[in-house]
């Protein structure tokens, strides 16, 4: 990778710095999480905790962690990125996001028994999860981003070529021409999703932590006889160690319909059931098991400068809390690509992910909507008399503004105006406030069902409803002023477009389930 340079942490103990830093190697100020007071369920903790379960019980702390330490290879990406990265929103302000790549690279010890790929030589981010633990670390989402997939990409991996040059590209060639700082940079681009840190695993690295937690069980419908990798498997459940799980992993054309959609399915089981192995007592109350998993971990990873054990130990710390049925995973929505039937395209759902990515919001199983904070029940505060609306038709619906402009006069909100804004339309009712009027934006919310209550800048005193498809009608409010009866309103608004039902699989979840 022209663009990196890379270094290995470890001249002297005194290298730890358990403070996070993103790519640019800026101090993060992101939330701590749990408190050190928090309850330590043994069979709730996630993989990243085996890190500081032994970080805290190794009785040589700085010696562990210097060795482990020294293990990791760093790039540093901050030229391939570029300055032009997107926004943290300020509701995911302690939010992380972690990109974990599988690579196929052929080079180096144990790597180079796995065999070449002919047609399509290099190294390639053969498996792509975008995990995203929250800012109150009580969920965490895994997205796996098909490796086939057909999306804007930079080209020749250019850190300052502007997006409106940008090229279609499939994904994992994006590794093979410029490393992981293209795909961190392409990512970020097609997403909006700020990638705090990465972390690359190899072909022999995964062997050998599977070796450390004593194998794997996986679970297949359907017996496996895969030519390539000499993997046979009869129907049912197996414990597969080292090669056998790579080969498990890895293997597409001899199973299912042979896609790589299907591989993912099986990629996401099997990383489920590492969750459920790793946090059991079995590896947790065994040091030796410990060291030997994280040992193997650390010498086959690849990650930038200022994710060590330091940082992960502080992550470690902030999710403990997290159980693995708070652990969701995700594929990106996905087509066919009208070019190339081999290959993917992005559904325009996909954005339902990202967006609840940005926004800290984690992805409702059901419906794919992202989930919203339960309504309070508290009591309203402020009369409707003192509270100016104004009321956006954003529904295309004519009359449904003036309408329901009509139906909050009558309530005693002595300042209503309307208008149309179609730009600014989303699913619903969405009432806006600025500065510290939400208590007065509570009160106009309660007029509309299921109203979404979010803070935008410049109103000043004003609440505005924009009114979407979907739109309820307006009800009365609790501290309405006035006994004249709400008028008649017959304009309703167009129904919304079905929302896009986005499976995710928790990590708790049976092995054998393929739903």
């Amino acid at each position: 990778m022209d663009d990196a340079t890379e270094r290995h942490e470890g001249d002297h103990p005194d290298d730890f710095q358990p403070r996070r830093r993103d790519l640019h190697g800026r101090e993060s100020r992101r939330a701590a999480g749990t408190g050190d007071d928090a309850p330590l369920p043994w069979r709730r903790r996630v993989i990243i905790g085996v890190v500081a379960a032994l970080v805290l019980a190794a009785g040589g702390v700085g010696i562990v962690v210097w060795r482990l330490n020294a293990n990791i290879t760093r790039v540093d990406i901050s030229a391939a990125v570029g300055s032009d990265r997107p926004t943290v929103a300020e509701e995911a302000q302690g939010a992380v996001n972690l990109l974990l790549v599988g690579s196929d690279t052929r080079e180096g010890e144990g790597n180079d028994a796995i065999g070449s790929v002919p047609d399509d030589p290099g190294q390639h981010s053969d498996t792509n999860l975008l995990v995203h633990i929250s800012a109150d670390r009580s969920w965490a989402t895994v997205v796996s981003i098909p490796r086939d997939s057909m999306t804007l990409a930079p080209p020749d991996c250019s850190s300052d070529a502007p997006e409106s040059q940008w090229v279609t590209r499939q994904w994992n060639h994006n590794y093979a021409i410029g490393g992981i700082g293209c795909l961190v940079r392409t990512l970020e681009g097609v997403t909006g999703v700020y990638i705090d840190h990465y972390a690359i695993v190899d072909f022999r690295g995964f062997q050998q932590m599977v070796d450390a937690l004593g194998g794997v069980e996986v679970c297949t419908s359907e017996p496996i006889d895969d030519p390539n990798s000499g993997l046979r498997l009869s129907a049912g459940t197996h414990t597969l160690e080292g090669e056998d799980a790579l080969a498990y992993v890895r293997a597409r054309k001899t199973i299912g319909d042979g896609s790589d959609l299907g591989r993912i399915t099986r990629q996401q089981a099997f990383l489920s059931s590492v969750a459920q192995e790793a946090t059991s007592t079995k590896l947790l109350f065994q040091p030796t098991r410990l060291y030997s998993f994280l040992d193997a971990a650390t010498r086959s990873l690849t990650t930038d400068p200022e994710f060590d054990l330091g940082t992960m130990n502080d992550l470690a710390q902030s999710v403990r809390g997290i159980g693995l049925s708070n652990i969701d995973f995700i594929t990106v929505p996905n087509e066919p690509y009208p070019g190339d039937p081999n290959r993917v395209q992005w559904q325009d759902s996909a954005e339902v992910v990202w967006e609840s990515i940005r926004e800290d919001r984690r992805v409702n199983e059901e419906t794919g909507a992202t989930a919203t904070p339960t309504p309070t029940e508290t009591a309203l505060t402020i009369s409707p008399a003192d509270i100016p609306v104004v009321v956006l038709n954003g529904s295309g619906a004519a009359g449904l503004a003036d309408q329901a402009a009509a139906a909050l006069r009558v309530q005693g909100f002595a300042s209503v105006g309307s208008g149309n804004d179609q730009s600014a339309a989303a699913d619903g009712a969405v009432v806006q406030y600025s500065g510290d009027n939400e208590e007065a934006a509570r009160t106009v919310a309660a007029a509309f069902p299921g109203a979404t209550v979010e803070e935008a800048a410049g109103l000043g005193d004003t609440i505005q409803v924009t009114l979407g498809a979907g739109a309820p009608e307006v009800v009365e409010v609790p501290n309405r002023l006035g006994s004249d009866p709400l008028p008649s309103q017959p304009v309703t608004a167009p129904e919304p477009s079905p929302a896009p039902t986005i499976t995710t699989r928790s990590a708790d979840q049976d092995i054998c389930s393929t739903s």
